[in-house]
């Protein structure tokens, strides 16, 4: 690394060299915009040891994520807000990446051209991709092969950087497995799931008390149609499937009214925050518990997944207390 005297050194003969290119250029090009519409080409944002991050590759980050916020409908307030945290965020992620990646150099990693191929092939199988489609969607971000292969190459570089200083640290005994599905028997206990559709007639919150009897005798009329064995997909009124969903993670009124019914049934009206709704029981699944035999690799592998998280944000934690990081605003 080197020396505080000779970086900062460097810092100034950058940050120059774009302050002259930008004065050449305004200067010598009547197509660039004039001193009161100027704009800055490029700059640094930050310092990380003997690398830089440049404005561009902030902004090319920052990008897609500042696009989705302006869409949302935001005032000009709460944009800005939402932007300048995202803009933070991702500035710390470019610096986290740098320092891994000067990790990697020091400690010799290596990838092959037959790794990536590999990689490529695991993504297409798993969401059964063509190379084709592959190809179209890189296009959609701008992306072609090359700069998606190089993205995959650094995954793996700093995977195999994470295996070598936290992962083979890591050991998950019995114990902790035990441990894990005792503190969790929500999740390996047996449950009930429904599987729900339903009508429903939406209130306004301000609808007057007549309109919201009126809407109450309409799905009442329903109710009883249904009773004498009209099918709940012919009853005229807005409905849908809400799947299949956990007993326990119902409302305790929806819960109440679905006591004792099983498929083919429904609930009476019920007047929820939503509005008046009927719900109609598709199926009944009663989930088994599991064993511990049963889940022990399943925790295992959610046990280690959570302490290689935890140790490897305290790596990086001590890597950015040992090396210089200036960021420049």
């Amino acid at each position: 690394m080197m020396n505080r005297y000779i970086l900062l050194k460097k810092i100034k003969f950058l940050v120059l060299g774009v302050i002259f290119a930008g004065f050449f250029f305004s200067a010598g090009s009547s197509l660039l915009p004039d001193a009161e519409g100027a704009e800055v080409v490029d700059r640094i944002v930050a310092v990380v040891n003997d690398d830089i991050i440049l404005l561009s590759e902030l902004n090319q980050e920052l990008q897609p994520y500042a696009d989705r916020i302006k869409s949302a409908g935001y005032s000009p307030v709460k944009e800005n807000k939402l932007i300048f945290k995202v803009r933070a965020d991702i500035l710390n992620k470019l610096i986290d990446q740098k320092l891994t990646d000067q990790e990697i150099k020091r400690a010799k990693i290596f990838v092959s051209e037959k790794e990536i191929d590999r990689a490529i092939e695991r993504i297409k199988e798993a969401n059964y991709y063509t190379d084709e489609e592959v190809r179209k969607m890189l296009a959609e971000q701008g992306l072609t092969m090359e700069s998606y292969r190089q993205r995959i190459k650094g995954k793996i570089l700093r995977s195999k950087l994470v295996n070598m200083e936290v992962k083979s640290k890591i050991v998950i005994t019995q114990e902790d497995i035990r441990s894990y599905y005792k503190k969790h028997q929500d999740r390996y206990g047996g449950e009930i799931k429904y599987h729900l559709r339903n009508l429903m007639m939406k209130i306004s919150p301000q609808a007057e008390e007549s309109e919201k009897a009126a809407a109450k005798k309409r799905m009442m009329a329903i109710l009883e149609k249904l009773k004498t064995g009209q099918p709940f997909d012919k009853s005229g009124t807005v409905g849908r499937d809400l799947g299949l969903i956990a007993f326990k993670k119902l409302s305790p009124q929806l819960q109440a009214a679905l006591k004792g019914l099983g498929p083919g049934e429904f609930t009476p009206v019920l007047d929820t925050d939503q509005g008046y709704q009927i719900f109609f029981v598709q199926e009944v699944v009663n989930s088994p518990a599991k064993s511990l035999e049963a889940v022990s690799r399943e925790i295992e592998r959610e046990l280690y997944e959570k302490i290689v998280n935890k140790k490897f944000e305290s790596w990086l934690d001590n890597l950015r207390k040992r090396s210089l990081i200036k960021i420049i605003k």
